[in-house]
């Protein structure tokens, strides 16, 4: 996503544990998360993003499924209700500081599903590294009645609250000329 802005981009594996923090809300635990993130990554002379997302139902954290019978389990929680997906993102600048630490929220609302559709997506393993056990850019898209806020913080990165943040510490996104054909 952070390509489409015309940005260059090195991922940065860090060693911090996402672990559920028990006593926390979603948001609070996103929050850490991308906090901790960015603090993890190594020293860099540019900005530096991390990130974390995490489905929320009746203000239980929904992150990346154990395993399928995990999947499905979230699925059939999701099924004819809505959730929040709270997507956090912490910038530290180049001298090392964090800078900016906010979270996003989108309310989504699942249409009703049948078994054979939790079973069929399940297998298709599309959820298995995503918060809620969905990925809303692909197939889970036909799982969405509708939803209410900014779809990137569900798709995992809200660009134009990133844009926003990034100018208030003195960067600046502009977006690319047309490459010559």
């Amino acid at each position: 996503m952070l390509l489409s802005l015309g940005l260059d981009v090195d991922i940065i594996p860090t060693s911090y544990d996402e672990s559920p923090l028990p006593g926390r809300s979603p948001i609070e635990t996103a929050l850490v998360h991308a906090r901790g993130k960015a603090e993890g990554a190594r020293p860099s002379t540019h900005l530096t993003i991390g990130a974390d997302t995490i489905v929320d139902l009746d203000g239980r954290a929904l992150g990346k499924p154990r395993d399928d019978d995990d999947a499905r389990a979230m699925l059939t929680a999701l099924g004819g209700r809505s959730h929040q997906v709270h997507t956090a993102f912490a910038l530290r600048d180049p001298g090392g500081r964090i800078a900016v630490v906010e979270c996003v929220s989108t309310r989504v609302r699942f249409a009703t599903l049948d078994s054979a559709t939790i079973e069929a997506y399940v297998a298709s393993g599309d959820g298995r590294d995503k918060a809620g056990s969905y990925g809303i850019q692909g197939f889970a898209a036909t799982l969405v009645e509708r939803i209410d806020g900014d779809y990137f913080t569900v798709v995992g990165f809200p660009l134009a609250a990133f844009a926003r943040a990034v100018a208030r510490i003195g960067f600046r996104l502009l977006p690319r000329p047309p490459v010559p054909a």
